[in-house]
């Protein structure tokens, strides 16, 4: 029987352009290869999951709309199970506007839409489903009391829990010890403490401080440099997988699926962590965030040829 994960995320409809470079206000830059499709960091970790092998299971919210049907229409296309969902009249489904430039490298504007009005309550009304998952993972496109909410409720169900602190906001302190796992990039750790965003502060001088709050397990995802474990124990660098680099927007989520599908199969962390770089990798490596989600066959394949 496949391991159930349960993503309490978010859902909302990417518009990718291609250019070379970030307009200014009140320029009108030429743009190319422009796509649209399903997106919102939680709804792309359900999916990456799925394609990975495990059961994937998305609560969330969309509007009562034509977008919302991308999301619909996706879901039973990966075998996403989204009976959880919530669809409703009086908000717009998530978008995201989506810059990419000549590198590879992105910048994108969000308007959350229907994400916005997830509450407690309606963390609540999961719980059943929370409690019966081998995991349980949230994202911070939500609101944070929402996000922190299902973390509470993994650990009354003994469930591990992991955050994906993005877009990074400050959290309270009382929220840490409910996080077994947490998966900033370098730039969401240094605003996670509150800090600017490129504090000069070494990373793992930063990442030491936050785990002594509570985390039990840190691991900071820093692009070509791999990722930055960080225990009670110590800490342990895992390199990166070079590959050739089309298109970095859905590495984050392709990361954070792949860390948790690894988890769920009873791998340890180090080897969790080598696993999760693969996948990101991998997504590096195509244009758009759902084609780029690579399949469990593949990131196999690029773990034994890596790691072993």
């Amino acid at each position: 029987m496949k391991p159930t994960i349960t993503v309490v995320g978010s859902f909302a409809v990417g518009m990718t352009m291609r250019t070379n470079r970030m307009p200014v206000f009140g320029e009108t830059l030429l743009g190319s290869d422009f796509d649209m499709g399903p997106g919102g960091k939680g709804s792309n970790q359900a999916v990456g999951v799925a394609r990975l092998g495990a059961q994937s299971a998305f609560a969330g919210i969309i509007g009562d709309d034509k977008l919302g049907e991308i999301a619909t229409d996706l879901y039973e296309k990966e075998g996403v199970d989204c009976s959880l969902m919530k669809k409703i009249s009086t908000r717009a489904t998530g978008v995201g506007f989506i810059i990419l430039n000549e590198e590879g490298d992105n910048g994108i504007i969000l308007d959350m839409g229907a994400n916005k009005l997830m509450d407690e309550d309606f963390v609540n009304g999961v719980e059943s489903q929370i409690a019966s998952s081998d995991l349980v993972m949230t994202v911070l496109e939500l609101p944070i009391a929402a996000a922190v909410h299902a973390m509470k409720l993994g650990k009354k169900h003994n469930v591990p829990t992991i955050l994906n602190p993005a877009p990074a906001a400050p959290l309270d302190d009382e929220a840490w010890p409910f996080i077994d796992y947490l998966t900033p990039n370098e730039t969401e750790l240094r605003i996670l403490m509150g800090l600017a965003p490129d504090d000069p502060t070494p990373t793992v001088d930063l990442a030491r401080q936050l785990q002594a709050c509570g985390v039990s397990n840190l691991i900071i995802t820093m692009g070509g440099k791999g990722a930055l474990i960080v225990t009670k124990d110590g800490e342990v660098q895992v390199p990166s997988v070079p590959v050739d680099v089309v298109d970095t927007t859905g590495a984050g989520d392709s990361f954070n699926a792949g860390l948790a599908v690894a988890l769920v199969q009873g791998r340890e962390l180090m080897d969790a962590v080598r696993y999760a770089v693969c996948t990101g990798a991998l997504a590096c490596t195509r244009l758009g965030v759902i084609p780029a989600l690579p399949y469990a066959e593949d990131v196999e394949e690029m773990y034994q040829k890596n790691f072993k």
